[in-house]
């Protein structure tokens, strides 16, 4: 675990796994430059072949490619692939390896130191597989394959074949160890490609059966318009559809307009009998003129109760309202009022009677309602005498209808077969001619090519990139040592992944001085960080403790110890706590496992510290100590780096100070 924060780091990272990544970076370089001289040499032979379009690069044959309900070609489909397949398929690869099965084993080996090492080694590993194979198919892991069948595997695999889309151009290539090779068998695959494909796709004309089927066709079609023509006068119509549309338009309309016509029928007769209830409501006679006017006798009464309390008032300013002249005057005002309740506020002077207007037009409408009544239930039963008559005609045509459908069926399918056998007797008699003159519409652009330069391996391309390439992978295995590596190189994650704090990191004094300024200042950190105000009241234990002996306890308490005792303080490190005040105990409670003696030991501290040696202490490892510490006493107070290394040598930090200064 090493924090990566600046180009030192860097630099640090390389010197830890420095071993590591020169091993990777030589292997890789010894790998590749080998390669570059042992590695098999391979040459190339290319032909193109184009495909026009013709009736051998349909995906379907004639007598299918119209008979959508039976077959549905893709439109995007590619017919360049259905070449592709044919070319690399299992049947002209057996024949092209059994044709060339001798010539194979006679090819030229290379020639040369190089070619000779090759041609042993490549000798050595064929043998070690087939020993290796063939004690496989002794014990029946594998089964038993010819030479011939062994020849053609290896011939797919040099063979390929690709086109650019859109393009009707096929791209071959062979790859081989031998140009001369290479090129023999792709003339010959390409020969025996053409050669197959056209005793494939030869069929036996179907001129004769086409021609047949057009005659017969047309002559049923003939007799189906006859019938259908029969049928068709006895209903009087120029089609069955027609006539069934039409009558069921008309019934459809005819019966809208009958059930409207009852509904007109039920709201007249709801009008009438509502006229007529209304009519013997209604009188026949009404008040033309009417004159009001108020009533003089309620008026007098009104006055004279208004005097009686204007009196009453005069003489309340002399008299209770118990006294006997204001009772009798309240009693008299009580009387008159009951006499004004007992008048009406109006009285009619006179009134002008004349005949009814609204019930004189009721009277008409009435009349108008009973003639609209007396024409809708005719006008009723003559729809119901149409409906009547239309249903007849319908009965007819539905009767006749499935006869007639069954015969324009056998029409339509006999009238599409007619156009498609006459489409097809032309291309069948095209067909027969193309087979018969052996004629195929892929045509060879180019022959197979003599390629005397080598494609695989690059040895100088090889041989240039080695050095970058193997540094490349060697930065690679860094990166992997880096995202690996589990040890603890400094504390800069400590505090923030575990939360216990840090006091410290000591250098490792086998690279440097023992009283260096490094040194001194990271142990008066730690000096800084105890809790020193306490130890006149009642002193400190502090418990030093690592996950097994040999982590450096000893040498951090004697070191501590020095600078306390610098510092006026009086120290002990020999037996356990408590301290007594004014006096500092620095308890070795080393090794945690495998000895509990530790666990008592750091039990009467008042710090607890965890000793870590760097780059020997995994992150696992110390996970491990501090649940263990935690659980034992619910805390620890601290960590102390031991050993810390700067991996960069001297030389080198100051070889890259020298070139800072110069920039």
């Amino acid at each position: 675990m090493i924090n990566i924060r600046s180009f030192r780091d860097l630099l640090r990272l390389f010197f830890i796994f420095r071993r590591e990544v020169q091993t990777t970076v030589l292997v890789t370089f010894v790998i590749v430059v080998l390669g570059a001289f042992l590695l098999p040499n391979r040459y190339e032979s290319t032909a193109l072949l184009l495909v026009k379009p013709g009736r051998d690069s349909s995906t379907v044959p004639i007598e299918l490619s119209n008979r959508q309900s039976i077959v549905l070609p893709s439109a995007l489909r590619d017919p360049l692939l259905d070449e592709e397949r044919m070319l690399t398929g299992r049947p002209i690869t057996r024949t092209v390896a059994e044709k060339y099965l001798a010539e194979m084993s006679k090819a030229r080996e290379e020639a040369g130191f190089m070619g000779s090492v090759k041609n042993l080694l490549k000798d050595s590993v064929y043998a070690v597989f087939d020993t290796v194979h063939r004690l496989f198919e002794l014990i029946g892991l594998a089964e038993r394959r010819s030479a011939a069948e062994r020849l053609a595997e290896n011939l797919e695999k040099g063979f390929k074949v690709r086109h650019e889309p859109g393009s009707s151009v096929m791209e071959l290539t062979f790859t081989w160890d031998d140009p001369a090779v290479a090129q023999d068998v792709l003339r010959n695959w390409i020969e025996e490609y053409q050669l197959q494909r056209t005793k494939t796709l030869g069929r036996v004309s179907l001129y004769t059966f086409f021609d047949t089927e057009v005659k017969e066709t047309g002559a049923n079609i003939i007799v189906y318009k006859k019938q259908i023509q029969t049928y068709l006068n006895q209903l009087g119509a120029v089609s069955i559809s027609q006539r069934l549309a039409d009558t069921s338009q008309g019934l459809n309309d005819l019966r809208t307009e009958r059930n409207n016509t009852i509904r007109a029928i039920a709201s007249t007769k709801a009008g009438l009998e509502t006229l007529k209830k209304q009519l013997a409501s209604q009188p026949k006679t009404v008040s033309a003129g009417r004159e009001l006017t108020l009533n003089p006798n309620r008026q007098d009464l009104q006055n004279r109760i208004n005097a009686k309390e204007v009196e009453r008032q005069e003489l309340r300013r002399t008299f209770f309202d118990t006294a006997p002249p204001i009772r009798a005057i309240s009693e008299e005002i009580d009387n008159i009022k009951k006499l004004l309740k007992e008048q009406e506020t109006t009285v009619q002077r006179s009134e002008s009677i004349t005949p009814n207007p609204i019930y004189n037009r009721m009277q008409n409408v009435y009349a108008d309602q009973q003639t609209s009544y007396a024409r809708l239930l005719t006008q009723l039963t003559e729809q119901d005498t149409q409906l009547a008559q239309l249903e007849k005609d319908r009965l007819q045509a539905l009767s006749l209808e499935p006869e007639l459908s069954r015969l324009q069926s056998e029409l339509d399918a006999a009238e599409k077969s007619y156009a498609l056998y006459s489409d097809s007797l032309e291309k069948a008699r095209i067909d027969r001619e193309l087979d018969n003159s052996q004629i195929s519409n892929i045509a060879l652009i180019e022959e197979a090519t003599l390629n005397p330069s080598r494609v695989f391996p690059k040895s100088m391309l090889m041989l240039l990139l080695a050095l970058p390439l193997s540094l490349l992978v060697g930065l690679l295995a860094l990166y992997f040592f880096y995202l690996l590596d589990q040890r603890i190189h400094d504390g800069d994650k400590i505090e923030s992944r575990f939360g216990v704090p840090v006091w410290t990191s000591l250098p490792d004094l086998e690279r440097a001085q023992e009283r260096s300024a490094a040194f001194t200042s990271h142990l008066h950190r730690v000096y800084g960080i105890l809790p020193l105000q306490q130890v006149a009241e009642r002193g400190l234990a502090i418990g030093f403790t690592s996950e097994h002996p040999g982590e450096g306890v000893k040498f951090v308490i004697a070191r501590l110890k020095n600078v306390l005792v610098e510092h006026g303080h009086r120290v002990r490190t020999e037996g356990a706590g408590p301290a007594s005040p004014g006096e500092i105990v620095l308890i070795d409670a080393s090794g945690l496992y495998g000895n509990d003696q530790p666990f008592v030991l750091l039990r009467e501290a008042d710090l607890i510290v965890l000793v870590v040696r760097a780059q020997q202490t995994t992150v696992p490892m110390l996970e491990d100590a501090l649940t263990t510490l935690n659980t034992a006493f619910k805390r620890v107070d601290g960590i102390i780096l031991n050993r810390r290394r700067f991996e960069v040598p001297e030389k080198v930090l100051r070889f890259i100070k020298r070139l800072g200064s110069r920039a």
